[in-house]
Formats: C-alpha cells, sequence, structure tokens
C-alpha cells in the first residue's frame, strides 16, 4: 500500500492534523513525515516532530496522498520555493491532496487551485495580497472537495479528516470524533 506525505513546516498546526492522523491510523494507512531538511521541526505549540524523509529523499512514487497543515503565518515561512517544489515534484502522485487552514496557500502558489473551488482560512484582504487566488472560486464552506483536491478552514478539522479518510477509501469509525 502507498504511503501519504505529511509535509511539515516550522509552526505547523498539530491540532488541524490530528483527526486526519487518527483516522489514516484507523484505516491502516502508512504515513511518512517530510520536511525540508532532517532537522526537528517545531509545531505552533511547541511540539517537536522529527520527519520520516526530507523532500529530496521521498520517492514520490511511494505514496498516494498529501496532507498538509496550516501554520502561525505561511507568509513568513521560510523556504517556501522548496515547499511549492515540493508539491510539484509530487502532485502528479498524489490521487488526493488535503489542505487545511492556510496551506491552501501553497496549493495555489504552485497552481494546483487554478480552476478550483477552494476555502482557506484567510481574509480577502489576505487572500488578494496573495496575489495567487481565483476569488470567484472561493467557498466559504468550512471543506470543500473539487476533484482530488481537499480544502478545508482550521476550524473545520474533524470534518477535514473524514473527508480525507473517505476519499482515500479508508475503512475508519466516524464516530470516534463526535461529541
Amino acid at each position: 500500500m502507498k504511503k501519504t506525505a505529511v509535509l511539515l513546516y516550522p509552526q505547523f498546526s498539530e491540532y488541524e492534523l490530528s483527526v486526519a492522523l487518527s483516522v489514516l491510523m484507523q484505516g491502516g494507512k502508512t504515513v511518512v513525515t517530510v520536511g525540508v531538511d532532517s532537522n526537528p521541526i517545531k509545531g505552533e505549540s511547541g511540539l517537536n516532530c522529527m520527519p520520516d524523509a526530507t523532500m529530496d529523499e521521498l520517492d514520490p512514487d511511494v505514496i498516494d496522498s498529501l496532507l498538509m497543515t496550516g501554520c502561525m503565518d505561511i507568509f513568513a515561512l521560510e523556504n517556501e520555493q522548496a515547499y511549492i517544489d515540493f508539491i510539484d515534484k509530487v502532485k502528479n502522485h498524489a490521487d488526493i491532496i488535503g489542505s487545511i487552514s492556510s496551506s491552501p496557500y501553497l496549493l495555489a502558489k504552485a497552481g494546483l487551485l487554478k480552476g478550483k473551488k477552494y476555502t482557506i482560512g484567510m481574509t480577502k484582504d489576505g487572500r488578494k495580497s496573495a496575489g495567487c487566488f481565483e476569488e470567484e472560486n472561493f467557498s466559504d464552506d468550512l471543506v470543500v472537495s473539487d476533484g482530488n483536491i481537499i480544502t478545508a478552514r482550521g476550524c473545520g478539522f474533524i470534518r477535514f479528516g473524514a473527508c480525507f479518510g473517505e476519499a482515500l477509501g479508508l475503512d475508519f469509525d466516524v464516530d470516534w470524533y463526535r461529541e
């Protein structure tokens, strides 16, 4: 079975990944965390994560999906181009791409949101200043699925995780995540 690549960067939002990672575990899906290099990556709540592979090391043929979380300030992300280049490298290998909170910005910069409905945890002014979004395709919905791309606002992390698992055809119990 191919793996889900989880792209991590400094100040990544741990909670936005929590349900998606649990769904992947329930579904028996192997995960590979990916960083720009092999150094620990500190999330927004201070959790350190050691990437399993660097962007250069990961063979795109071993993955069938990509999962991306938001971060505290996506515009301040160092090595932004490296993340965009990685997305471009794996886009044809990822049957499903899940992107939550601010991370759809990286998808837009990589050209993956062209002609696609999307949502993002960013204001209209933020989207406009980013200069890479098609405003006519923005949706206020909590989670938006268009083709093989699932986008969500951060507060939709439960529904996002379930949608990601469903898109992958995983067997999991969605009731684990209901209040």
